[in-house]
């Protein structure tokens, strides 16, 4: 259901993606200290905090200031018990240790675009709508969508929409782009998904997905250097965490999913040993154990309710006692 409009503005919005199964993999502690590393409208923020009630705290972090004025207020009712910080989830360390938090009982990260961002016209997310090509989460920040579309060379630009969108016609949607661009700039979405139609053969127009929907994903990744950047925040978040401290990731495609599944993996102290060595040299030890190994899915009451859930996945670990 798309956001409403109020005296012209427009209104934010959010719908917490597997709330119930993240407030239980973060086994809530009353007085606890929790991490929301992409707090975004609060949802799963102000349950964390009635849970942890009366004296548990929580810091929420956001890249989008947007995200911050709704999560203020949204929060406002537990007063000083919250701090919110405008930093991207990598920032994690350095606001730890500025507001002298040593470890922390609980890390949530809730990883992708946000149903604000992408129903928002003027942020550029969607292909569903004209608008300027931003795609920023960060509006104060670096490169816009439009900077990358006109200015990386083909054989990059491909690369791009192949790695990040998995798309097979990668090189023919960057071949059009450079020929389009070289008539005029492409500054807005409706025509980059109008380029982006010309370049996929009609069979393939006729099939699956909106065309544009796996190169509007990959120049959102590589605007926001989304994927690069997990694994460290990953191994971070678990360095910070108490023992018995729980981390949750929520992650929306496969890109990131593999990555959070791979850190988590190597973290539990898996042997890496070849399989031929009689026995284990390699020393590994558990720092994490993994709480449902599979990770969790939304339930069907859930997608019924809210169909953008469908992609989502939560993977949980344990840190270790003593780690």
């Amino acid at each position: 259901m798309p956001p409403d409009a109020k005296n012209g503005e427009f209104m934010f919005t959010h719908r917490p993606v597997l709330l119930r199964e993240v407030l239980d993999g973060l086994n809530i502690r009353q007085n606890g200290t929790y991490v929301d590393c992409t707090v975004g409208g609060a949802g799963h923020s102000s349950e964390i905090l009635r849970l942890s009630s009366p004296g548990g705290r929580l810091i929420g972090l956001d890249q989008d200031r947007d995200a911050l004025r709704e999560a203020a207020s949204r929060l406002a009712e537990f007063g000083d018990r919250v701090k919110l910080v405008h930093s991207n989830f990598t920032g994690l360390l350095p606001v730890l240790d500025e507001l002298d938090i040593d470890r922390a009982d609980g890390i949530l990260f809730d990883l992708g675009v946000s149903s604000y961002q992408l129903d928002n016209p003027d942020r550029g997310f969607s292909y569903m709508n004209d608008a300027p090509l931003d795609m920023r989460m960060d509006r104060d920040a670096g490169i816009t969508a439009g900077d990358l579309i006109n200015s990386l060379p083909e054989k990059e630009l491909a690369g791009i929409i192949r790695r990040y969108g998995e798309d097979r016609f990668a090189g023919r949607i960057a071949s059009f782009i450079v020929k389009e661009r070289e008539k005029a700039l492409i500054a807005t979405t409706g025509r980059l998904v109008d380029i982006i139609r010309a370049a996929i053969p009609a069979k393939y127009r006729r099939e699956g997905p909106h065309p544009a929907r796996r190169t509007f994903q990959a120049i959102r990744i590589a605007v926001n250097n989304e994927i690069d950047i997990i694994k460290g925040a990953v191994l971070g978040a678990v360095d910070r965490l108490k023992p018995g401290g729980r981390l949750c990731v929520i992650t929306f495609h496969s890109l990131e999913d593999r990555i959070v599944k791979k850190t988590f993996r190597d973290l539990s102290g898996k042997c890496t040993c070849p399989g031929d060595f009689p026995i284990c040299v390699c020393g590994a030890k558990p720092i994490i154990k993994m709480i449902k190994p599979g990770g969790v899915t939304p339930s069907a009451a859930e997608l019924e309710e809210n169909p953008r859930s469908r992609s989502a996945r939560l993977r949980t670990a344990e840190k270790v006692g003593g780690a």
